[in-house]
């Protein structure tokens, strides 16, 4: 039995379209066996456009002349046509069609049915996207693939994001997955002047996504896909009338959190004890209360619309849209708009043997990026002093220069005046457009020719303007603006040949070969003005370019619907490599036995049980910088400039080089089964892997004397992830008004690094000087903590300076330091549920961490109370208030590497809560849903810091996430 929520959102897409004809005839689509309406039934006069669809209550009024046929479709149910004879009522039954069940899945260069996907691929369609304020497409899936993390790298709109399939797979080379707009595999490296690469594509033009996990699916994309891919397919129009749909909201952001520094009355209780305080440190306390957290974050407003049409024009299915996005960000003039407009045409020729597929969207982004160095500064600028000064030289901001003629910079910057005497902004055009033509030829038709021609460009333009009034050391200081121009240019060919025919009705043979180029052009320029008024290099400008050529091919064989083969090879050359280790090639094969379709199963009550088991290869360079295998020359700095004279000259140096430098490959085992019974209202998957990655690609040490320097990547190292995971969808309740559906998964990763010659430290952290606190080395999860381990008293209170001796040797060293905790998860879970009953909507989304920890660098650094009165003794700083607990005094390199900091950071969160109400033939051949929602609602965690969702596990000066509430309409008609 169909479910009605699938029912709903189809009626929400589909609107009636407008007909002509001389008879009207009425009726009533039901569920065959079970009599309940169904909507968004497809109606077409046969021959024609013409038709219309079912509403809420499955009826329906169509102009139809005597003789013509009706044809009903509907996804999931056996179409049926049916010859008009003049009846004024008609109603039908449609009856489930299992094999149309099968959601059709997006893979590489190609589509197969779910039911004969042999690989680990999840695919999230519209109906089960989250809502509320979503700026890019990864935001859509977050928390509803087992084994995928999305984890935004900030509270700033329009931010990018960590995205995670399966865990970390490289230490130095991206970890990122490929993502594959219509056929374009989007280029992984960033775009100047972008918050993130992904904004480029307006959510609402997005009708799936799929996620291909292991090396089985995704070895046909080769060395782009070492992570996993995510293939992003948009709408497309419809053979049909147009419908027409309107979407908006608008939206406000709320801190949620504060960083817990000491407030002005703690501060003022704190000075007066410590010991270097004197007549001097007590006149510097002030009589204000301020609280500069609240200084400079606020409410964010934002609002999001869009319009789109779908039908046929002049006979062409097409689909347009357009779409406007401007949201703020809690910190004060933040700020993130978009502009996108796309087109969407796909014809069919010459008897639909020519399918031609053309797609274009444009984007335009306005960027005002507030200066996040007021969140560190707000963290520790004392509490005592005040905003404004009227007698202030610096734009009416307070300084600690008129308090003591202390140099602002040593005790800090006003966080209010950082805010707003600079000035950072950029603007980014982006195009992507692609034509791809499927020909199934008319001499051969089991072959079908397919060219695919594909351009992203973007060019941006950015600017920063620090104001002659920002409080600085430097005597001469007037101001200061810097400028930068980017330019970037992917270019895509791809031919490819497949052959698909079935033999003696049960052998189904589909093969695939082809070629594939894509190259990357970067040309970037930019310009500061202080070095210009110094007189040295004040203009760069860095032109690049790689090359990817690709030979691949597939065979994909079904017998009887019960055993299926994939096969897959592609062949991959990077110029990113020399020529002797340029090419790589990546092989898989996949075996799926659908029993579900044995005959010892035919009276049973499963839908879909198939086991499926797949072996692949993929390299890895993504990340990896250009032709590291030749000699290179960087420009000196312009603080090392040769003079001749009083002129200042630019030098250039060799860069270090390896011409042994070869592929990074992963390879991967999946074990998997898909399920489904009960007419799929319990319906999932598990999988079991084991992925190796050698010859990891990593920074290693060498002589200096045998190359041009001491640092150079080089294969290195071997890593392990293993893992399982699991999905259910349950449908507990389905009645006529009332449907409750459930979505569960979890999966469990572990992360080891299993060969490495030499350790390597990571994780640079504010406090002392070159500090680091993680590392890579052999045995454990890459960016593990290395760190002390901290003495505690009987109450449980940390001893300031006290560690364990854990080598015996009475010393306390870097010997001493051990591994403790990793920041990744070793327990993903999400939990989804939705219930609609008659016309109300209500969707949950929350997710959970389990195992993953973070380092409190805020604490770390500034929880001393030797920070608060500086040696100079003539201005105040403030610190974090877990000092009031520990009451630390000096802060020392062992401190800022003290296992005290390393807190367990699971969590759990409430993502989303949604609830819609919608209203049908308000107006003719219309409906409307308005909707409310609460994004990042809730968050259940022990750990101390501001939010324990942080990339990388190391928290400093986080730009905090919002609690958003939001207000919206759906219109379609």
């Amino acid at each position: 039995m169909k479910t009605l929520i699938n029912s709903l959102i189809l009626t929400l897409f589909f609107a009636p379209a407008f007909v002509w004809a001389q008879n009207t005839v009425s009726g009533m689509v039901t569920e065959d066996g079970t009599d309940i309406p169904i909507a968004g039934v497809n109606i077409i006069v046969k021959g024609t456009t013409t038709g219309t669809v079912t509403d809420f209550d499955g009826n329906f009024s169509v102009s139809v002349n005597t003789g013509e046929t009706l044809i009903f479709s509907f996804i999931g149910y056996q179409t049926q046509e049916l010859k008009y004879t003049g009846q004024p009522t008609l109603n039908i039954s449609l009856t489930e069609d299992a094999s149309l069940l099968d959601e059709v899945v997006v893979i590489g260069y190609g589509a197969v049915k779910k039911e004969d996907v042999t690989g680990a691929a999840d695919l999230v369609t519209t109906k089960d996207f989250n809502q509320g304020p979503i700026v890019n497409a990864p935001q859509l899936i977050q928390g509803k693939v087992a084994g995928v993390s999305v984890t935004s790298s900030s509270g700033a709109p329009g931010d990018g994001q960590e995205i995670r399939i399966r865990g970390n797979s490289s230490l130095s080379l991206s970890n990122n997955p490929l993502i594959v707009l219509d056929g374009i595999p989007l280029d992984q490296g960033g775009i100047g002047g972008s918050r993130n690469p992904l904004n480029m594509v307006n959510p609402n033009d997005i009708e799936s996504m799929t996620v291909l996990k292991d090396a089985s699916a995704t070895s046909i994309y080769g060395s782009r896909a070492a992570n996993g891919v995510i293939i992003v397919t948009t709408k497309k129009g419809k053979s049909s009338d147009f419908k027409f749909n309107f979407n908006t909201l608008t939206s406000i952001g709320t801190p949620i959190e504060k960083v817990d520094v000491l407030n002005a009355e703690e501060f003022r209780q704190v000075v007066p004890t410590l010991p270097r305080a004197d007549a001097t440190t007590l006149g510097l306390l002030k009589n204000y209360d301020t609280d500069w957290q609240d200084e400079i974050y606020g409410n964010a407003f934002g609002q999001d619309h869009s319009f789109s049409a779908l039908g046929a024009a002049w006979g062409v299915p097409m689909r347009a849209s357009v779409s406007y996005t401007d949201y703020g960000g809690i910190l004060k003039r933040d700020s993130f708009k978009r502009t996108t407009g796309s087109i969407s045409l796909t014809p069919k020729l010459f008897d639909d043997h020519l399918k031609i597929e053309l797609n274009a969207r444009g984007n335009y982004t306005e960027n005002f990026f507030a200066n996040r160095d007021a969140i560190s500064s707000a963290n520790s600028y004392a509490p005592t002093e005040p905003v404004y000064d009227a007698n202030s030289p610096y734009a009416g901001y307070s300084s600690w220069t008129e308090a003591s003629g202390l140099k602002p910079s040593l005790a800090g910057t006003n966080p209010v005046a950082l805010l707003y005497l600079k000035d950072d902004e950029s603007e980014v055009r982006r195009l992507i457009m692609n034509a791809k033509l499927d020909y199934q030829l008319h001499f051969f038709e089991d072959l079908t020719a397919t060219v695919n021609v594909g351009l992203d460009k973007s060019n941006s333009h950015g600017r920063t303007n620090t104001s002659e009034f920002m409080p600085t050391t430097d005597p001469t200081w007037d101001g200061a603006n810097t400028k930068f121009e980017n330019e970037t240019t992917n270019q895509l060919f791809d031919a490819y040949l497949t052959y698909n025919n079935t033999f003696n009705e049960v052998h189904d043979l589909t093969a695939v070969a082809g070629y594939s180029y894509q190259s990357f052009e970067y040309d970037n320029y930019s310009y500061d003005s202080i070095d210009e008024a110094n007189n040295v290099t004040y203009e760069f400008i860095d032109k690049s370019k790689n090359v990817l050529l690709s030979y691949f091919g597939r065979l994909n064989y079904d017998y009887d619907g019960r055993y299926l083969v994939t096969a897959t090879l592609r062949a991959d050359a990077s110029s990113k490599l020399n020529p002797e280790d340029r090419w790589g090639y990546f092989p898989s094969v996949a075996l799926a036995w659908n029993i579900h379709n044995e005959s010892f199963l035919e009276d049973s009550k499963l839908n879909e049980l198939k086991l499926r088991v797949g072996y692949g290869e993929v390299g890895n360079v993504n990340g990896l910088g250009d032709y590291l295998f030749l000699t290179r020359y960087s420009g000196s700095q312009s603080s090392a400039n040769y003079q001749f004279g009083n002129s200042f000259y630019q030098t250039y140096r060799p860069d270090p080089i390896n011409p042994d430098l070869r592929w990074e490959v992963g390879n991967t085992l999946n074990v998997g089964l898909d399920y489904s019974f009960l007419n799929r209202r319990i319906s999932g998957s598990i999988n079991a892997y084991l992925k190796e990655t050698k010859d990891l690609i990593a920074s290693a040490t060498i002589d200096p004397f045998t190359n041009f320097g001491s640092r150079i990547e080089k294969n290195i190292g071997d890593m392990e992830n293993k893992g399982i995971e699991f999905a259910i969808n349950l449908v507990p309740v389905r009645t006529e008004d009332f449907e409750w559906s459930i979505n569960y998964n979890i999966a469990v990763n572990d992360n080891e690094i299993t060969n490495l010659p030499f350790d390597q430290q990571t994780g640079d952290i504010s406090g002392g000087t070159g500090n680091q606190v993680q590392i890579h080395t052999e045995g454990e999860a890459p960016y593990s903590y290395f760190v002390f381990e901290q003495v505690y008293d009987a109450s449980g209170k940390p001893i300031e300076g006290a560690y364990v001796d854990r080598n015996g040797d009475n010393q306390i060293n870097d010997e001493d330091k051990y591994i403790y905790k990793n920041p990744y998860a070793n327990i993903l879970m999400g939990l989804n549920t939705n219930l609609n009953y008659k016309k109300w909507d209500l969707s949950v989304i929350t997710r959970a961490n389990l195992g993953n920890y973070a380092y409190n660098n805020i604490a770390s650094a500034n929880s001393y109370s030797n920070n608060i009165i500086p040696t100079t003794n003539n201005y105040l700083t403030n610190i974090h208030s877990s000092y009031l607990d520990n009451g630390f005094v000096f802060p020392t390199e062992e401190n800022f590497r003290s296992d005290h900091f390393v807190e367990d950071a699971s969590f759990f969160k409430i993502d989303n809560i949604t609830l819609g109400y919608t209203i049908d033939e308000a107006i003719k051949n219309s409906s409307f849903r308005l909707y409310g929602s609460v994004q990042n609602l809730l968050t259940v965690t022990d750990y101390d810091g501001l939010d324990p969702e942080i990339n990388g596990g190391i928290d400093n000066n986080f730009y905090p996430r919002p609690r958003t509430f939001v207000l919206g309409l759906n219109v379609s008609f």
